[in-house]
């Protein structure tokens, strides 16, 4: 997969776009901003936003072509973010350290999703943020981006279930008509999710 994804992300185009996820926008808007974590982070146009708007980021992912990406977009912003080039089982932090953690399309590959969603958890502090948009098993009938794989889209079952550790937790599957970049276009099936800690 890391080839897959750094093949995507060596095109000088932003292939998802510069501007940040819709829905991160809102939700992130509404919180006093602390420290960020991103996983999957791609070119970096979340963790540009957030950090224009004073967080702390530290974003994830395993393309060199994607760090670099949201490096260049960083400068022409005049921000700065922390960029990890790991995977889900590369990666590690601080217990208790994030305010937020931001699964932005963030699909995971390799079965071990509930796994990863519930280490996530363990990085941030009580009283955090959980913000997930992703696709629902029902993209698999649509052809505008995501996993081909029922297997690796969500279900709303599936994500209560991973973070039934949270209070206050809203889950919702909608259609959206999804505008980032080349490869997000057009009518798609998504599920999103806010929790806290």
């Amino acid at each position: 997969m890391k080839h897959f994804w750094d093949e995507r992300y060596g095109s000088e185009e932003y292939v998802y776009g510069t501007e940040p996820n819709n829905f991160f926008k809102q939700e992130l808007q509404k919180l006093k901003p602390g420290k960020l974590l991103l996983p999957a982070e791609g070119e970096g146009r979340n963790a540009v936003f957030a950090a224009k708007l004073g967080w702390e980021v530290v974003a994830f992912d395993y393309s060199q072509n994607g760090r670099d990406k949201a490096f260049d977009l960083a400068k022409r912003n005049q921000v700065s973010i922390e960029y990890i080039l790991a995977d889900y089982t590369a990666f590690s932090a601080v217990k208790e350290s994030f305010d937020c953690v931001a699964l932005i399309y963030a699909h995971v590959m390799d079965g071990n999703r509930a796994y990863y969603h519930q280490k996530l958890i363990e990085f941030l502090k009580p009283g955090a943020h959980v913000l997930l948009e992703a696709f629902s098993k029902e993209q698999i009938h649509n052809n505008t981006g995501g996993p081909p794989n029922l297997e690796f889209l969500f279900s709303k079952e599936e994500l209560a279930s991973d973070f039934n550790s949270l209070s206050e937790v809203h889950i919702e599957a909608l259609k959206i008509k999804l505008n980032e970049g080349g490869f997000h276009q057009g009518e798609a099936d998504v599920i999103r999710l806010t929790g806290v800690k």
